[in-house]
């Protein structure tokens, strides 16, 4: 276990620093600092001495030479038991810097604000910072390293117990953080610069570097022959799976996590009213406005009770007890995530202990804009991610659509947005019908949603019907009307556009183009 005698401290972020300053002077280390920093501490009645009277140098340039200085990073790299070192320090003056407690210059809020310049962004790239955390981290056998707050009691604790020594285990796991943090910084360094490039920069840099962090092993991948993990970003704001709550039931597994993501984010598309969508294998089997968030859940199920069974149940408001108490009487259910979830609803759910119940938090009506990426063999897809609905609501039937027939072609086209192409979504009355999801045939599709429609007993006679994407031929619409569809939403541009609008205007439908295209693949 290494001892520490002196400390260097330079931080931004000074969150809970006068306070493990403070522990560190009540084992006796001397405090390095500068700047800001220094003063603060001072200011806490702690005694500090400057790093430029440390080195013999002062700080220069405007303060982006502070830190870069042998005697810094001497008394950092030096190794201890190597008498060749310990000797060369001795000629040079250097003497061992046991800490090192630095976070950086803040890059990533900086150049969160859309009115950052390039200028502004330069000057909040930390230099000493990352240099400074690097060598202490290759040096982690005779140095600690801290460069999150959230460390600081941790550390504190652990000399507190031995003498103002850490173990090295814990250095190991600190310069660990440490090397995470400053590939994180760099990368968002790298991206930021990236998009500066040029024209065909300015969305996707040349070269582009996340970084996630692990919250879980699971039991095993999507069969159980393959192993797994989940990963999630750092700083994420808007409610989603990765900072949901999970309130009771087994550890998700890694197909739990896929499909209720899939449902989260389509119930955030329906906002109008008490909703819900039930998800199996990434597919809405069900999906609906109610009066009640039980009224929702029932007519989402009467979709297709078959498919509900070990499916994922999204909702978009609180879960009570009442609709709690359906969902347990009613089908075995995989997952439940609400954005809260009330007292006794938690009792209620609690009865089925593998149930798993997540609370996510409430949403923004709009989502912000973020990347896609899917991984291929050598390569990764990017893209942004599909936020928008349509482009252009224009009915190009003779007739046109009622005031209910469109309501219920925009909660229709909200959902076969979330459906696997080629998508077809029969719907009524603010309810699924029939869903036909994946199949290679778009007619097919349309079939299916017809088959799924009468298997569940439900009416087609009345119903309106969204595509993902265009129709290529008449036969989809010419199927769609022999089970009973009065209205179509799609997006429109086949070259058989003209061929499509007349059989509607065969069969008295109502038929409105949105001019974007869905596809899931």
């Amino acid at each position: 276990m290494a001892v520490i005698k002196r400390a260097l401290i330079s931080v931004s972020d000074k969150s809970g620093l006068v306070e493990f300053a403070t522990g560190l002077s009540r084992h006796g280390v001397e405090i390095l600092s500068t700047g800001g920093t220094a003063k603060l501490l001072r200011d806490a009645g702690l005694k500090v001495k400057d790093v430029s009277e440390h080195t013999g140098y002062p700080e220069m340039l405007d303060g982006r030479v502070k830190t870069l200085h042998p005697k810094v990073h001497g008394g950092l790299l030096g190794l201890r038991d190597n008498p060749a070192h310990v000797a060369k320090m001795a000629e040079h003056g250097i003497t061992p810097i046991d800490m090192v407690v630095v976070n950086l210059y803040p890059f990533e809020a900086t150049v969160a604000n859309a009115d950052c310049t390039l200028e502004d962004a330069i000057e909040n790239i930390d230099i000493g910072g990352p240099t400074m955390l690097r060598s202490a981290a290759k040096n982690n056998q005779s140095v600690t390293v801290l460069v999150d707050p959230a460390d600081y009691q941790v550390v504190l604790a652990e000399m507190d117990g031995n003498g103002g020594a850490v173990a090295k285990e814990t250095n190991f796991r600190l310069a660990l953080k440490v090397y995470q943090r400053t590939s994180a910084y760099d990368a968002a360094i790298s991206n930021w610069l990236g998009r500066r490039v040029d024209a065909d920069s300015a969305d996707f840099p040349s070269a582009l570097t996340f970084q996630f962090h692990r919250t879980e092993v699971m039991r095993y991948g999507e069969n159980p022959h393959q192993k797994a993990a989940f990963y999630v970003e750092r700083d994420i704001k808007e409610a989603s799976l990765a900072t949901a709550r999970q309130l009771q039931g087994k550890q998700l597994s890694y197909n739990n996590i896929a499909d209720t993501d899939a449902a989260l984010e389509c119930i955030k598309q329906f906002t109008d009213g008490p909703a819900c969508v039930i998800v199996k294998h990434a597919n809405p089997c069900g999906v609906a406005y109610g009066e009640t968030l039980l009224d929702a859940y029932q007519k989402a199920f009467s979709t297709d009770t078959e498919s509900a069974f070990g499916g994922i149940i999204a909702l978009n408001r609180e879960l009570d007890a009442l609709t709690a108490q359906a969902i347990v009487d009613q089908q075995f259910v995989e997952v439940i995530i609400a954005p809260k979830v009330a007292k006794a609803a938690s009792e209620i759910v609690a009865a089925k202990k593998n149930v798993r119940l997540l609370e996510c938090g409430e949403w923004q009506q709009d989502s912000a804009a973020r990347l896609d990426m899917k991984r291929v063999n050598g390569g990764l897809l990017v893209q942004e991610t599909d936020l928008d609905l349509f482009a252009d609501l224009k009915v190009v039937s003779k007739r046109q659509p009622t005031a209910a027939e469109m309501k219920d072609l925009l909660f229709t086209w909200r959902v076969a947005k979330f459906v696997k192409s080629n998508a077809i979504v029969y719907g009524k009355d603010g309810m699924t019908i029939g869903v036909g999801a994946g199949q290679m045939s778009r007619v097919n599709s349309a079939r299916i949603a017809a088959i799924k429609a009468e298997h569940a007993g439900l009416e087609v006679k009345g119903a309106v019907m969204a595509s993902d994407a265009f129709f290529p031929f008449r036969d989809g619409i010419d199927n769609a009307a022999a089970v009973g569809i009065c209205a179509v939403i799609q997006p429109g541009g086949s070259i058989r556009d003209e061929e499509v609008i007349a059989a509607a205007d065969e069969h008295g439908m109502a038929m409105v183009f949105t001019g974007m295209r869905h596809f899931r693949h």
